[in-house]
């Protein structure tokens, strides 16, 4: 039972997040830093975005090899079901007009975004490509998480800007907001293993 709570809860929060990152994209108003990089990349390899999103998180999960990282079930749904997602919303989405549509669905975006990113964190099974990439680094390094995260999340902002990504307000105002929205969203979906609740 326990396992099936966690996949429903994974499944749906990959979904949820794929969603989120549609409604940014469609308020055109700046991007997240990896979502800035999936998009400068897009068009110059022929495909969606979504499939760009998935790809990507593919050969970032190769980099996990020299890190020593191992994947989980998350991990791996992670990179097929967020694309998926993204390019479904996409088709049912309208381009929304007028700025204060765009700022309404930007903010929406952002706020879904963190809700989906703490419930399928939550769920405890594997952290995606992007994160993995990250915790493995730092465990490597020996370097703190805030350096580690800051580094890789401006170089992917510059390479995608670079390549015509949207950088803009939504790009600020989701490296301001989204660690906070996660943080107090994660308490609501983590699911504690029987023996944790136990000890709890």
């Amino acid at each position: 039972m326990m396992m099936h709570r966690r996949l429903f809860q994974l499944f749906w929060g990959l979904g949820l997040y794929g969603f989120s990152m549609a409604l940014m994209l469609r308020a055109n108003l700046g991007l997240d830093p990896w979502d800035v990089l999936h998009q400068g990349i897009a068009p110059r390899l022929g495909l969606s975005f979504g499939m760009t999103v998935n790809l990507v998180g593919a050969i970032v999960l190769l980099l996990w090899w020299p890190l020593r990282q191992r994947p989980g079930i998350g991990t791996v749904t992670n990179i097929i079901v967020i694309g998926m997602a993204v390019d479904l919303s996409l088709m049912l989405l309208p381009v929304p007009e007028g700025y204060m549509m765009r700022a309404t669905w930007l903010a929406a975006g952002i706020v879904l975004n963190g809700i989906a990113g703490g419930a399928y964190i939550g769920a405890g099974l594997g952290p995606g490509p992007r994160d993995g990439l990250m915790t493995g680094f730092c465990r490597r390094s020996g370097w703190p998480v805030k350096w580690v995260r800051t580094g890789i999340e401006i170089s992917v902002l510059a390479i995608g800007w670079l390549l015509g990504g949207t950088v803009g307000v939504g790009t600020i105002l989701y490296a301001m907001s989204i660690g906070w929205i996660v943080h107090h969203a994660l308490p609501w979906f983590r699911i504690d293993a029987p023996e944790r609740a136990a000890i709890a």
